[in-house]
């Protein structure tokens, strides 16, 4: 582990207070340009399940009857009913995605595997990259916004569901997250991630607001459209 990763991950909470959780709940609010070019023009109002151990996410209000359930797993998701009976299914989803560019429709299996991935990834972060199987190195340090931020390189593992293997994450003077680099495999487009507004639950700390914008070799375009748009308005830890 590099020390900017060990200083960060103290930052958010400490490995000891992250071992003990179990789940986290969160309701929020997902929107952005990203949902209307894959063909899911509204603005959402989803609660989450994330079992931090497992890699499982479970979704109410993502579409359709707000009784039903998206089921993200790496190797299947899945969208049950209120009664339980299975709606619809697909195994191996992250597949499904070749050949995708940033225009490509997304059906509602596609969806549920995007967000379950990647909010499981956010509440992760950073206490994830401690696990075996990831790289980190610390990278030359980034002015931005009359801020020093510092730069983790990381490279996660096979297996490991995420954006894209190699991602660049930026920590502020107070060692909390500010922002990520990456390639979103899935939906063919180069991404910058900011986060903002950190708050404590439960002894973690965690963004509370998460905003994705495209990126080019000029940099982000930060006063662009903005792809997604994640707002946590209720945050629970369990253990």
């Amino acid at each position: 582990m590099t020390d900017l990763l060990d200083a960060t991950i103290r930052a958010h909470g400490g490995l000891e207070a992250w071992r003990a959780v179990r789940a986290i709940d969160v309701r929020f609010n997902f929107s952005g340009a990203g949902l209307v070019v894959k063909g899911f023009p509204r603005h959402l109002q989803p609660t989450v399940s994330v079992d931090v151990k497992q890699c499982r996410s479970v979704f109410q209000r993502l579409g359709g009857d707000p009784d039903e359930r998206w089921i993200f797993t790496p190797d299947r998701v899945w969208i049950e009913r209120r009664d339980g009976d299975l709606a619809e299914e697909r195994h191996r989803p992250r597949d499904s995605f070749a050949g995708h560019v940033w225009e490509t429709k997304w059906d509602r299996l596609h969806l549920a595997y995007f967000i379950g991935y990647a909010i499981w990834n956010y509440l992760s972060v950073p206490f994830l990259l401690a696990e075996p199987g990831f790289e980190t190195r610390e990278l030359g340090e980034h002015n931005e916004n009359n801020e020093t931020w510092r730069v983790l390189e990381v490279t996660f593992p096979d297996g490991v569901p995420a954006h894209t293997k190699v991602q660049k994450l930026y920590f502020g003077q107070d060692l909390l997250l500010r922002r990520l680099d990456y390639k979103t495999d899935v939906a063919g487009g180069v991404a910058a991630q900011y986060c903002f507004d950190h708050r404590e639950f439960g002894g973690i700390v965690m963004p509370t607001l998460r905003r994705v914008v495209s990126r080019t070799n000029d940099g982000p375009r930060v006063t662009g459209r903005t792809g997604f748009l994640l707002d946590y308005i209720d945050v629970e830890v369990r253990r």
